[in-house]
């Protein structure tokens, strides 16, 4: 133990006499440990607060869409499938005794750029949409005052809206939203809900929503087609009303016996693994980027090792000639090295965990987290660096021979 904490004290020392040369040599090392750092803490508050929302709906919701929500590419037949459609909504729930509600959700179509006022406040980025009386009790909504529409309203047409937290704010600022009249894209909407600040959001998004009932959408703008469907299944009977949603909406669509679904259909469990296949990738990529980092550090320990071999010839036939070892020698060279990107990952991480900082100050929806892998990781492949590279210059110093080592000047 004595003799590697003198080893170690040894190869501080050197990279003390050398600060310059050492810090130029590990640069490569700092910037690829800290981009891991930085993007696995970045990916994981990402990751959280996705999923948060997506989970936010419950185990027992499934997800009705035209194509797959993640999706990347699509098929020609994808393409060329028919929106879904209220009579599919329907058809849901006729024939599906698994299934507790079926909330049809349906938003402006080629509408162009919609616009919520009142009294000369306007608001242009919300999401607009419609659904029924069913959506209140999905967990999405969590009224700070007032109340959700009704069956009623819906079925009547009645021009009542819910507004998000911030959509309030923008156009009441701290005035009483409930009864007030707001103006959209030229309807006359009574406010007769204001949501709370969603607990768990997406980074960067606003809780500028506007929710209507189904049928003032359909009022409003007639041609909209896209429909999606959220729906919500008996408990402890998911994986049966996902089967009769299927054969129901089958049979609606009119889809072949041997054609695939024209549908989508995702619970939320299937929705996360969907949008961590697209992350995993995501950050698989970036940490091979910061690879090279890792790669030019390690060429830069392995450069700066052998010159210090070359400059260190005579010292090292004097420790030979005194009866160090070629092990003994390996050994000090080695842990120099691992010294040298140790303090570089150290440096590294630091970064990392600055990098991390920033972005949760910046971004306060998206909390950053530096997760166990990143920094075990992190110290793993500095220290592997080290090792790997290191070995080359110090096999070179232990074969050195003492008698030409004191010779050389």
């Amino acid at each position: 133990m004595r003799l590697i904490l003198s080893i170690i004290g040894l190869a501080l020392t050197t990279v003390r006499e050398n600060k310059a040369r050492s810090l130029l040599t590990v640069l490569g090392v700092v910037i690829g440990t800290g981009t891991i750092i930085a993007v696995g803490s970045i990916m994981a508050g990402f990751d959280g607060a996705v999923t948060g929302v997506i989970r936010s709906f419950g185990t027992n919701t499934v997800f009705v869409t035209k194509n797959g929500a993640f999706q990347q590419a699509r098929t020609a037949e994808e393409r060329r499938r028919k929106p879904l459609s209220y009579e599919d909504a329907k058809a849901i729930e006729a024939n599906s005794p698994s299934v507790e509600y079926v909330s049809p959700i349906l938003g402006p179509q080629g509408a162009g750029i919609i616009r919520a006022r009142y009294k000369g406040n306007d608001l242009f980025q919300l999401r607009f949409f419609g659904t029924d009386e069913h959506y209140g009790d999905s967990g999405q909504v969590d009224l700070a005052e007032g109340r959700f529409f009704t069956e009623t309203e819906n079925r009547r047409r009645m021009m009542v809206a819910v507004i998000g937290s911030d959509a309030y704010k923008s156009l009441f600022g701290s005035e009483n939203a409930l009864g007030k009249i707001i103006n959209v894209a030229g309807a006359q909407l009574e406010v007769i809900g204001v949501l709370k600040k969603p607990a768990t959001a997406l980074p960067g998004q606003s809780d500028n929503q506007i929710i209507v009932p189904y049928w003032v959408v359909k009022k409003i703008f007639p041609n909209s087609r896209e429909h999606q469907f959220m729906v919500k299944a008996r408990e402890g009977r998911l994986a049966a009303a996902i089967d009769e949603m299927r054969v129901a909406l089958r049979l609606s669509r009119h889809d072949g016996f041997a054609d695939p679904d024209s549908f989508a259909i995702s619970t939320s469990d299937q929705l996360v693994e969907q949008f961590r296949s697209i992350t995993s990738m995501v950050a698989l990529v970036l940490v091979v980027l910061s690879s090279i980092g890792l790669l030019v550090g390690g060429i830069g320990v392995m450069n700066i090792m052998l010159v210090s071999v070359t400059e260190r010839t005579r010292e090292i036939g004097v420790r030979k000639a005194i009866g160090a070892r070629r092990s003994d020698i390996v050994m000090q060279f080695l842990t120099e090295a691992v010294v040298l990107t140790g303090l570089g990952g150290i440096l590294g991480m630091l970064a990392g965990y600055g990098v991390s900082l920033i972005v949760r100050i910046a971004m306060p929806s998206l909390p950053t987290l530096v997760p166990t892998w990143a920094v075990m990781a992190g110290i793993g492949v500095s220290v592997g660096i080290g090792l790997f590279f290191g070995i080359w210059p110090a096999s070179k110093a232990a074969r050195l021979d003492p008698v030409e080592a004191l010779r050389y000047e």
